[in-house]
């Protein structure tokens, strides 16, 4: 699968948790020259009971150059405990070195972040975690085409699976399904179930 790469300057995404809006993961791109900056915002929170059971407040900047990441530095608070990522690109080396939350070391170039606005996503073997840059072995297959409306128009859409391959705990486990628009290179959309069926819905691009 040969994705192809068009300039955006925002992506908005709802997230829903047992088709509720709770929140939202929003991106937004600048381009100056040869040079691509991507700031994401996300924010939901979990109540039952007017009890907040679950969290995230996060904030991330991703920089390229020539389409090849130069850094990653991100900030998280979920459910009140800190977690972060600081990445850059080192070129003696040519590996990513991660100062993280989880983990702390060099990483293959071939890693992609682990956010929604990237479909690359789909054609890696390895993501780092955007939240705290462990770095997670992956399998994505091509499971259907399927068709929505959106803004009044019928998209035709790709769906994938993408899981983990390697043994982990049930909540660090990847087992997400994914629907790509291949036309424009968008994720329209990403659902997943960890206590409550969550999903992660394109609201708004251009």
């Amino acid at each position: 699968m040969n994705l192809i790469t068009i300039i955006y300057l925002k992506i908005e995404m709802d997230v829903l948790r047992n088709d509720e809006v709770i929140g939202y993961s929003n991106y937004f791109f600048k381009h100056t020259g040869d040079t691509m900056t991507v700031e994401n915002y996300t924010k939901f929170t979990v109540e039952i009971f007017n009890v907040k059971i679950f969290s995230i407040n996060s904030k991330s900047k991703e920089i390229y150059q020539k389409n090849k990441l130069l850094s990653f530095e991100s900030s998280t608070l979920q459910n009140d405990k800190k977690k972060f990522v600081k990445l850059i690109y080192d070129q003696n080396k040519n590996k990513f070195i991660i100062n993280g939350s989880s983990y702390v070391g060099e990483a293959n170039i071939k890693n992609i972040i682990g956010n929604w606005w990237n479909a690359k996503i789909l054609e890696t073997k390895t993501q780092i975690s955007p939240l705290s840059g462990s770095i997670k072995k992956q399998e994505v297959k091509f499971t259907n085409k399927d068709e929505i409306d959106y803004k009044g128009k019928k998209i035709k859409l790709f769906q994938f699976k993408l899981k983990s391959t390697e043994d982990l705990p049930d909540d660090k486990k990847l087992d997400f399904d994914i629907w790509l628009d291949p036309n424009e290179g968008i994720i329209f959309k990403v659902k997943y179930n960890r206590l409550g069926s969550w999903e992660y819905r394109l609201k708004n691009y251009e």
